[in-house]
């Protein structure tokens, strides 16, 4: 694919694959305690360590979400955050970023409020790159993930334990991008999967949909992060990102410097174990 037609998800993949290690993909909760503090964080973190940022849309019913991004999402809308300062954050972030890949991760009701065709149109402007509708499923393709990728937007289904040979066509049947792992089953920020089974289904993954593999939920510490990266595409952590920014908010008696500067740190550890982890192709 000619480099100017390819994805900037594609060409972080595609680099990353050279290096022979997966990415890092922080999650924050977008708004998270507020715009100016969320953009700072946003804008710290691929000298972090970040090659992938994933930003959470606040929404009132994020039924997948555990406690910790619950939490992250009532206070970006206690602060007054919508979709419109998310796109607003990215186009900041593109005016001193053109290379990190952006995904935004969210629930269908506040795409569809803004009007999927005029979002579409303004998150490809602002210079959004993918999209994560948790509670879209593939049957319902052309409300916005056909949409999508007309617009030239990556859509991004997840997979989970219990997604079986007979449901994972019809996942990945219109993914691009990626396909992002949930690698136990229930809310974020839980449990963590279970090693040899991850890595199994990394290898099916990969196999039927011929794309990257990135696993998330109940990735928590240094080690795990190390141990999946040597199987997967890709790291993604959440909870106990957003659970250093709330620390951070507390114990800063609500500085939002020290709790920026908590996440980093931590930001800059798990990069460090995916980077050493190297990516072990199974």
């Amino acid at each position: 694919m000619p480099a100017e037609l390819q994805s900037r998800l594609t060409a972080r993949f595609d680099r990353l694959a050279c290096e022979g290690r997966a990415a890092f993909v922080p999650f924050i909760m977008a708004g998270d305690p507020d715009y100016e503090a969320s953009l700072k964080l946003m804008k710290s973190l691929p000298d972090a360590g970040a090659d992938i940022i994933e930003l959470g849309v606040c929404f009132t019913d994020p039924m997948a979400d555990g406690p910790a991004i619950q939490a992250a999402g009532l206070r970006a809308l206690k602060s007054g955050h919508t979709l419109r300062k998310t796109l607003e954050m990215v186009r900041s972030f593109r005016a001193e970023n053109s290379e990190t890949p952006l995904i935004l991760m969210g629930y269908y009701n506040p795409f569809y409020s803004y009007g999927v065709e005029a979002f579409l149109k303004d998150a490809k402007a602002a210079g959004v790159d993918g999209l994560i509708i948790v509670d879209l499923p593939p049957e319902e393709d052309a409300e916005m993930c056909l949409p999508a990728r007309a617009a030239g937007l990556d859509f991004i289904r997840l997979a989970t334990p219990t997604t079986d040979d007979k449901r994972l066509p019809q996942v990945i049947k219109n993914t691009s991008g990626f396909v992002y792992y949930v690698s136990v089953a229930g809310i974020t920020g839980q449990k963590s999967g279970d090693t040899s089974a991850v890595g199994e289904a990394i290898r099916r993954l990969r196999e039927a949909s011929g794309l990257p593999v990135a696993v998330g939920f109940g990735i928590k510490t240094v080690e795990k992060a190390r141990e999946i990266g040597t199987m997967a595409d890709a790291v993604v952590v959440g909870s106990a990102l957003v659970d250093k920014l709330s620390a951070g908010l507390v114990d800063g008696a609500n500085d939002p410097d020290n709790a920026i500067n908590g996440v980093l740190s931590l930001a800059r550890d798990l990069s460090g174990a995916v980077r050493a982890a190297g990516v072990a192709r199974i």
